[in-house]
């Protein structure tokens, strides 16, 4: 029974020391190093993958360095590879003109750069090398972040002495996770009173007093940088609520009554303005209208037709019956009335050029 058992024991050891002789002469990846890397935007990276081959692997040499797909249904996505001795890119242009090999891929290095990282370069990347019949590959993990901008400090609420005063600090941008820590920079150490939230930025101060003033710095930082403000932080004397609500009220009640007044002032001058039309309009009516002259009728006529009147000269109506002379010299007229009246002729007269009648 124990020469079986020490048989076994042999045959055992021989198996484990003819599998470790293969391990070691096959194809392998000797990078080590994090197997998740975190980057800032802009940045560059290197990706390791160097590899030893096996004494038997004499094939053809092929290195493909690939995006792997989160969904395992999918296929990866080949970007770079070398082959044949020639080095292919695949894909985005713009992603693949940002790789490089390191070194010399047929000299045991297939390390690449990736330079001018961007936000959409976080993915997880594979290294595949292969020579028949070695094979093996090596995965890691690039993260590209924003580091925080620049905080904004601010105060929230007063800085009365006796109340509470809540110091905030905030990034507008940076990838998450941030993080906020408050220290003071000038007047001593930060009260042990006072709390501060790391995620939302707030160091909060109970029971404020003057022993409090001073200069507070607020650092926002991730994985890949950090960005700090500052803020003057001072005790003042609380003010007189009471007066203030007090006066508030007061001053409404004194626009109100302003108001009320501007609105009565309108309805009077509205009322006013009603009653002088409807005068008005009454003295019109009850005035008679004027009868028209007709030497305004002759006048208008002759403004209307350009004529220019001249001095001594008398004009007739159109309206009237014209003049006529009879034989014996004498002018007959007939009147309104129907009545005719006789007067002397004049002597005769020349036409004037001058004036355009007869003189």
């Amino acid at each position: 029974m124990e020469q079986a058992f020490t048989s076994m024991r042999l045959k055992v050891t021989v198996l484990l020391l003819i599998t470790s002789h293969l391990t070691a002469e096959a194809m392998q990846i000797t990078s080590t190093g994090p197997q998740t890397i975190q980057k800032a935007k802009g940045e560059s990276v290197n990706l390791g993958c160097t590899y030893t081959p096996g004494a038997q692997d004499t094939g053809e040499l092929d290195i493909e360095w690939s995006n792997v797909s989160p969904d395992m249904t999918q296929k990866d996505t080949l970007i770079l590879a070398y082959s044949g001795g020639q080095i292919h890119r695949y894909g985005d242009p713009s992603v693949s003109k940002r790789i490089q090999f390191i070194g010399s891929p047929q000299q045991g290095d297939a390390s690449i750069t990736f330079s001018d990282l961007k936000p959409y370069d976080t993915a997880t990347y594979q290294c595949k090398v292969k020579k028949t019949p070695g094979v093996d590959m090596r995965k890691v993990t690039l993260v590209v972040m924003a580091p925080p901008s620049v905080p904004k400090c601010w105060v929230e609420g007063g800085e009365e002495k006796g109340g509470t005063v809540s110091l905030r600090c905030k990034s507008s941008h940076g990838s998450a996770p941030l993080r906020y820590v408050w220290r003071r920079e000038s007047g001593g150490v930060i009260p042990s009173t006072a709390t501060q939230d790391a995620q939302s930025g707030e160091l909060l101060i109970k029971n404020h007093t003057d022993s409090n003033v001073g200069s507070y710095v607020c650092e926002a930082s991730n994985a890949v940088g950090k960005a700090e403000c500052k803020y003057s932080l001072h005790a003042y004397n609380p003010t007189d609520k009471v007066g203030v609500i007090v006066g508030a009220v007061i001053g409404a009640l004194l626009l109100l009554l302003l108001l009320l007044l501007l609105i009565w002032l309108l309805v009077c001058c509205c009322h006013k303005r009603r009653y002088e039309k409807e005068v008005a309009n009454e003295l019109r009516e009850d005035v008679q209208a004027p009868e028209s002259r007709p030497t305004s009728r002759q006048s208008s006529l002759r403004s209307v037709m350009g004529y220019r009147t001249h001095p001594g000269v008398l004009y007739s109506s159109v309206r009237k019956d014209l003049p006529t002379i009879g034989e014996s010299g004498y002018i007959y007229t007939v009147g309104d009335n129907g009545s005719t009246t006789a007067e002397n002729a004049p002597a005769s007269r020349n036409y004037d050029h001058k004036y355009g009648y007869p003189v």
